[in-house]
């Protein structure tokens, strides 16, 4: 089960198709946006390449958009200067994703339960840790870096389809894509299947969309 220490801030997503999903802010620089190498990925185009950044300064975590086209809101106000968030601070950025900034366990949005936040999902990742598990299981032992960079990708993006070409360049840093081929997509992808089959063989977790590319259904763990 993901734990994290007490001191350490996040951003939990308190309703929409992420809800229940967090990034913790263990970076002194943490940044959204639409690039592959943004560490909160948003892969929607009103998001800009780099949309907003949260900082750690000596006062605190400090918020400021990059200069973005359709601006980032906080508190229901367009953000136009540094700020300094504080427990509770409800984050837009453009229309594409509502977070919010929790800087303790006594400050948990009360929009979501303990269940939630524990990972209600089947699949739960942990970014920073490199670590993965199906229900309560941790997959042992961990994946390559490739299988996942890959899981990586489509859990961030896991409300729509990944295509191949999003995937090469973020499975591969620094290619942009050239010179990865199809054959070696699918070899990725059937052995990180493989990989989740081991501790769930019942589950197909990676869904193949023909013609557009691959999403991840991560059910809850009612489901």
């Amino acid at each position: 089960m993901q734990h994290r220490t007490e001191e350490t801030p996040f951003l939990v997503a308190p309703t929409g198709e992420l809800r229940g999903e967090r990034w913790q802010l263990t970076k002194d620089r943490f940044v959204i946006g639409r690039d592959p190498e943004c560490d909160l990925v948003v892969a929607d185009r009103q998001v800009s390449r780099e949309h907003v950044e949260i900082r750690k300064s000596d006062a605190g975590y400090v918020i400021e958009d990059l200069n973005s086209k359709n601006g980032t809101h906080l508190n229901g106000v367009r953000l136009k200067t540094p700020s300094l968030l504080q427990d509770g601070d409800e984050i837009q950025v453009a229309f594409a994703i509502k977070l919010s900034f929790v800087g303790s366990e006594a400050t948990l949005p009360l929009t979501l339960d303990e269940g939630t936040l524990d990972g209600a999902r089947l699949l739960r990742i942990e970014i920073q840790a490199h670590r993965v598990w199906i229900g309560d299981e941790e997959v042992d032992p961990p994946l390559s870096p490739p299988q996942f960079r890959l899981l990586e990708l489509l859990h961030q993006n896991f409300t729509r389809v990944v295509t191949r070409e999003e995937i090469a360049e973020h499975v591969w840093p620094g290619t942009h894509g050239v010179g990865v081929s199809d054959q070696a997509i699918d070899a990725l992808i059937r052995r990180l299947r493989d990989r989740l089959a081991d501790i769930n063989p019942d589950q197909e977790f990676i869904v193949t969309v023909r013609g557009h590319g691959f999403r991840l259904h991560n059910p809850l763990r009612a489901e």
